[in-house]
């Protein structure tokens, strides 16, 4: 595939940003191309051409909602040593980006993509956790001291870091809770802390 093959033209990304943002407050679930081409100025047949297929197209917005979240949390910067403020940091870091609510349109698509593909969903469904799972642990490894990154106690650290993180979100994103959910990450972490001493 050349470059210029490989670029996406300026419509197929100015049509992405319109279904993205459409996606966001309508979810993927019942996606029907009709009501979404009607809402971002255009036409079935223009995003059947342009993304292949209707799984051509859920797959390119659930990459778009991943490379968000994933631009988002990888902006730390670890330091050159990985270790700057600890995981325990990190993971306040990311709790506070998770909470905002003005992220809760993108994460509510998020866990919808990601429990279609723990059912075990066919198309652009498939391998969909399993990726996120696998972003994350390596953001996250980024974070660490690099004598413990490759460790099988620093594997399972940042599992745990990651646990917690989910584990909040869902809760929070079923109720709306943002003080509890808090507390519930700070009692984690200082346990675990505390733990560590």
């Amino acid at each position: 595939m050349t470059e210029a093959a490989a670029t996406p033209s300026a419509r197929k990304t100015e049509l992405l940003e319109k279904c993205y943002a459409y996606a966001l407050t309508h979810g993927l679930s019942d996606l029907s191309l009709r009501p979404l081409a009607s809402a971002v100025g255009s036409s079935p047949r223009v995003l059947l051409f342009l993304f292949g297929s209707k799984d051509g197209l859920v797959r390119a917005l659930l990459e778009r909602a991943r490379a968000e979240e994933l631009a988002a949390i990888a902006s730390l910067h670890p330091s050159d040593d990985g270790a700057a403020g600890g995981l325990e940091a990190v993971v306040r870091h990311i709790w506070a980006w998770l909470a905002a609510p003005s992220h809760r349109p993108l994460l509510t698509l998020w866990l919808e993509g990601y429990s279609r593909s723990l059912l075990g969903e066919p198309g652009p469904w498939a391998g969909f956790a399993r990726s996120t799972v696998e972003d994350w642990l390596d953001l996250l490894a980024a974070h660490q001291a690099p004598g413990e990154r490759g460790t099988a106690e620093g594997l399972a650290r940042r599992t745990a870091g990651l646990a917690i993180l989910r584990g909040a979100l869902v809760d929070l994103l079923a109720t709306d809770d943002v003080e509890r959910a808090t507390a519930a990450v700070d009692a984690v972490l200082e346990v675990t802390r505390e733990s560590g001493d």
